[in-house]
């Protein structure tokens, strides 16, 4: 029977104590009653409880036997009114002072219609005043001298506590992931499903001499679930799991990362079985010898703790690293050696069905209305990530509710879509009817091109709004998912870039082209010459690769030698230069053997703004490509 691991508790937000709040309230309160006194509150106070009258209103209230009693004390005069039964009220409610120079009696006051005492005046609260007004900030300035050294003392303990690892511990949360309740990535499942029962049962290995694996690296495009699968590992073999980020490892300190790295693993003996999980280990674990830094580099100090700890595992001590990253290729050789990351699980874009499944997963608790069809939106969401199709679903939400509808329908579904993949409509952009004119030719000159060719994309939508940072958008999207792509369609995907700058040169001549087309020239090259350097396929140069690593610090770009000569340069240049050429000419064909067809879609977009694919392929209905072009 395995013995059941030891889950620690996930420590609580930090709350302050009680005491602490006390000693705030303290703190606070005597600042007030300070800054009370300064402003002469108690003096304030103290005068507002009886009225003051002008010396000569009293020896007219006198006069008129309305006084019943004065108490003399000092300068000051403390009278008792009478009521009107002529009985005298029970408080003094008035106040005056005598006339410098001279008594009341010699002022001209008849002391002998009034009952009159002569005190002598109190000084305690004046005493008590003084005493307050000096004890008060020395008290003051004292606790805010205890306050600021218990900061710098909290700092001083901080600044100790940099070598601490900063992971964070799931594993007791109520919610915890499960494989079931991640959509897709079967394969992916399939493989840390070994992980999951190493975990639960290490014994049942152990005995056959089978070893743990230390690492299992998890590789795959941004947003398709990594850090999710990870935790769906701990869930599912019910363990403590400890997450932390490859960045918060490194900090201008020399030595911090690798103590952090320490920490992290001794933390993870102590609550074995367990899985720790270093989300963009890129970050760290970047190719050593750079020359930046030398030995003591720090990423390479803290690079050099995880392989060490990483060997340091003892017999029985079930510790499994997750990691998680993007960028495989510039990660260093010894943290992908067997007996470190001994597996490597590939997370890749989902697939139709796999699409399907993520939409529904994030529409389950969305209102959505019957016609919404999500099959039909996961075919046209190829090349999508988990994380776009759960934008998709929020933005759908959102602009239900921005409309003022309780439930979702296929126009906010389309919008959410569209919103996503080629950015927001930008309605607000005026353009005058020159500008509106040439996009109108320059998205149907895309159009036109990729309808006619053979194994382009279908056109999906074609419009003139502006959205994102463009003027204009026409969209293509192919029919089915696709893992390979030949020079065929490449050479498909070149010609229809130049659609739009040859539309715009054939319908307002070679100098009215404009730099609506720069970015469309931009991946025209940009693909041409992967297809030569990366593909292999030039003409001269076919089946030859010449790969760059991309990547690393500017220093290795500095001092990397490419990896082809010169000569080998130049002829790379020229490859380039005939794909580009040949895409060119045609798209240049088909516009001109198709003008027709170009003027009509132009008419129907100023006209419309926006085409759907139907209305594009009735305009273009008849276009077909020249029979004296060259096809590849």
């Amino acid at each position: 029977m395995n013995k059941k691991p030891r889950l620690p508790q996930k420590q609580d937000l930090k709350k302050p104590k009680k005491s602490d709040v006390v000693k705030n309230a303290i703190f606070w309160g005597l600042i007030i009653v300070f800054v009370w006194f300064l402003v002469g509150g108690e003096s304030a106070l103290r005068q507002s409880e009886i009225e003051d009258v002008s010396f000569s209103v009293l020896k007219r209230q006198v006069e008129n036997d309305e006084i019943g009693k004065i108490t003399e004390q000092g300068q000051e005069l403390i009278i008792t009114r009478k009521d009107a039964d002529g009985e005298w009220e029970k408080t003094p409610s008035e106040r005056s002072r005598i006339p410098v120079g001279a008594s009341a009696a010699e002022q001209g006051l008849d002391l002998s219609k009034v009952e009159y005492e002569s005190v002598e005046p109190d000084k305690t609260g004046d005493i008590a005043l003084a005493v307050l007004t000096i004890v008060i900030p020395v008290l003051l300035i004292g606790g805010l001298m205890i306050w600021m050294m218990r900061g710098i003392a909290g700092q001083n303990n901080q600044s100790m506590s940099f070598g601490r690892s900063k992971a964070k511990l799931y594993g007791t949360d109520k919610g915890e992931v499960k494989f079931i309740d991640i959509a897709g990535n079967a394969e992916a499942k399939e493989d840390l499903f070994e992980v999951v029962d190493f975990l639960r049962n290490p014994k049942k290995y152990e005995n056959l001499g089978a070893k743990i694996p230390r690492g299992v690296l998890l590789v795959g495009p941004p947003g398709t679930g990594k850090t999710m699968i990870a935790k769906a590992v701990a869930g599912e073999a019910k363990v403590p799991f400890f997450s932390i980020s490859g960045s918060e490892f490194v900090e201008m300190f020399v030595g911090v990362g690798a103590s952090r790295v320490r920490d992290m693993f001794e933390k993870a003996k102590k609550n074995a079985p367990c899985i720790i999980f270093v989300d963009e280990i890129d970050a760290v674990g970047r190719r050593r010898g750079s020359g930046m830094g030398g030995g003591h580099d720090e990423r390479e100090q803290t690079l050099n703790q995880i392989l060490v700890e990483m060997d340091g595992f003892e017999k029985g001590q079930t510790v499994i690293v997750l990691a998680a990253t993007n960028r495989v290729d510039v990660l260093d050789p010894a943290l992908l050696r067997p007996g470190r990351f001994d597996r490597r699980v590939a997370i890749d874009l989902p697939e139709r069905k796999d699409r399907e499944a993520i939409l529904r997963v994030h529409f389950k608790n969305k209102p959505l209305e019957k016609s919404v069809d999500l099959d039909a939106l996961s075919a046209k969401t190829a090349g999508s990530s988990g994380a776009d199709l759960a934008n998709v679903a929020n933005e759908a939400a959102i602009i239900a509710a921005k409309s003022g509808r309780k439930t979702i329908n296929n126009d906010d579904v389309t919008a959410a879509f569209e919103k996503v993949a080629i950015g927001p409509e930008r309605k607000s952009k005026v353009m005058n009817e020159d500008d509106k004119k040439l996009t109108a030719y320059h998205e149907a000159g895309h159009a036109l091109v990729g309808h006619v060719l053979p194994d382009s994309d279908p056109v999906h939508k074609v419009t003139i709004i502006a959205r994102g940072h463009t003027g204009g958008v026409t969209w293509f999207i192919p029919p089915e998912d696709r893992n390979y792509t030949s020079i065929i369609e490449y050479k498909d995907m070149l010609a229809r870039l130049f659609g739009g700058r040859l539309a715009e040169e054939i319908v307002l001549g070679r100098d009215r082209v404009t730099t609506g087309a720069s970015s469309d020239l931009r991946s025209a090259t940009d693909l041409a010459r992967d297809m030569i350097i990366e593909q292999g396929m030039g003409t001269k140069l076919r089946n030859k690769v010449f790969h760059e690593a991309e990547g690393g610090l500017m220093f290795d770009k500095m001092t990397r030698e490419k990896p082809y000569s010169e000569k080998t340069a130049e002829e790379i240049d020229a490859e380039v230069e005939v794909l580009l050429d040949e895409a060119s000419v045609r798209a240049r064909e088909i516009i001109n053997a198709n003008r027709g067809h170009l003027d009509k879609l132009a008419e129907e977009l100023l006209a419309k703004e926006t085409l759907e694919a139907e209305e594009v392929s009735a305009a273009l209905k008849d276009a077909k490509l020249p029979a004296k072009a060259k096809l590849y």
